[in-house]
């Protein structure tokens, strides 16, 4: 096959669809293997930021990002023409949820409509944006066959999760392993060849990009149950007045059998709240109801009015009713030491506040300020001069830069929801 040669030497030319938190990495990591690539995108924010060198995604080194950008190794553009220079090409766009909780897929199909008359004969299209099952066969493959394309003959089509984990230090896009499935043999032949070539990692290769697909979902699926599960404890042993922190730590000691998950004010990210539901709606087509998972997602939802709630009694036994009090949300950020606020807890935990006529403020060193999702209003981040002045400080998010050995002395009360004061004792700190 030409491709797998043009692989092999590297004068594939490499087409990422969608510059964000899966694509841009992406880009720049092929980059990095010594491929040129092209970036596609709608947002001429992200393509005059990547022309320019400018990095906007955490996850991405700026220096690694202005060396690929400053060799011409990575461009970006909004000119679908410039396909037909691809010869590979990774779709990263968004998968949300509409207002019904039911996929979203026109972000997908408006990319592959934009490329589907540039796209040359021998390319590869690799969908890797988070859906459900049949995504790839439904969606994608009837639109190349319309344009005369035969799948594994003219064109190789194929589907591989994202697995992108922003924050973490050990695991970034080029050294976590990769899961492909092709539509037919010759898709996955060439989709293996191409990510062993740009990957630092083992490529896992399924049957189909059905099984792919499915794959990314039951990851996430088993995380939000776990979670779910860790949420529930939590709740219950809050109530027989049992540390669920203490019982977690116990249970860790065991060494097989024991996976542990913690508690927290809510899920966050684009994955976890969100994948669960892509199973629930399709498992709908074949008349199965998908109850755990579904049950796991009201568990985790109600855990920001579990929160609220737990404040608001710990206000109580001060004599502090919580429509009074003036509140500090320490933490904004969906996970520690990022700046993604894609479905962050606090944005459910305000509107419980504010439907409750609450006071507060935030603070989070990574988000300055942020607009709600769910009531459409920008909250701006303070200082943490006045600590004092606050009735109540709510841990959302444990960031290293906080030092909780400063701040807890200086506050009246303390309400953790992360196990950030591990190994600090006050009479002033309560634990979820």
């Amino acid at each position: 096959m030409k491709l797998k040669q043009k692989i092999e030497d590297k004068s594939a030319v490499i087409g990422v669809v969608g510059l964000g938190y899966v694509g841009l990495p992406m880009a720049v990591t092929v980059a990095r293997q010594g491929f040129r690539v092209i970036g596609f995108d709608v947002s001429d924010h992200a393509v005059d930021s990547v022309n320019a060198g400018r990095n906007y995604i955490g996850d991405v080194d700026d220096d690694e990002l202005r060396l690929v950008v400053g060799d011409g190794r990575l461009s970006a553009t909004k000119d679908y023409s410039q396909m037909s220079e691809v010869h590979a090409v990774m779709i990263a766009v968004p998968t949300p949820l509409d207002k019904y909780q039911q996929p979203d897929s026109s972000y997908i199909r408006a990319a592959v409509n934009a490329m589907v008359d540039h796209v040359q004969p021998g390319t590869l299209v690799v969908l890797e944006s988070t859906t459900y099952p049949g995504t790839t066969e439904e969606i994608i493959v009837p639109v190349f066959e319309k344009r005369g394309f035969k799948i594994g003959k003219d064109i190789y089509v194929a589907f591989s999760p994202e697995r992108v984990d922003p924050g973490n230090v050990s695991y970034k896009t080029h050294n976590t392993p990769k899961v492909v499935g092709g539509v037919t043999p010759a898709c996955n032949e060439v989709s293996a060849h191409f990510y062993e070539a740009i990957l630092d990692a083992p490529v896992c290769m399924v049957s189909s990009p059905g099984a792919a697909e499915m794959v990314k979902i039951y990851e996430n699926t088993f995380r939000n149950i776990n979670i779910a599960l860790a949420n529930e404890m939590t709740i219950l042993c809050d109530r027989m007045k049992i540390d669920i922190w203490e019982v977690i730590e116990a249970a860790k000691t065991k060494p097989y059998g024991f996976m542990a998950f913690y508690p927290g004010p809510g899920v966050g990210g684009h994955c976890i709240p969100i994948d669960p539901f892509y199973l629930t709606w399709k498992a709908r087509e074949f008349n199965y109801h998908t109850r755990l998972i579904e049950l796991a997602g009201e568990i985790n939802v109600a855990m920001p009015q579990f929160v609220v709630g737990k404040a608001a009694r710990l206000l109580n036994k001060r004599r502090v009713a919580l429509s009074q009090s003036r509140i500090l949300l320490l933490g904004a950020a969906y996970k520690r030491d990022i700046e993604d606020m894609r479905e962050s807890p606090i944005m459910n935990i305000i509107v419980e506040l504010e439907e409750m006529e609450a006071t507060f403020d935030y603070n989070d060193p990574h988000v300055p300020e942020f607009t709600n999702e769910l009531n459409h209003k920008t909250y701006k981040s303070v200082p943490l001069a006045n600590i004092e002045s606050y009735d109540i400080v709510i841990i959302i998010t444990d960031h290293t830069a906080y030092d909780w050995g400063e701040i807890i002395p200086r506050a009246r009360l303390v309400l953790d929801t992360r196990y950030a004061t591990k190994g600090i004792e006050a009479d002033n700190l309560a634990r979820l």
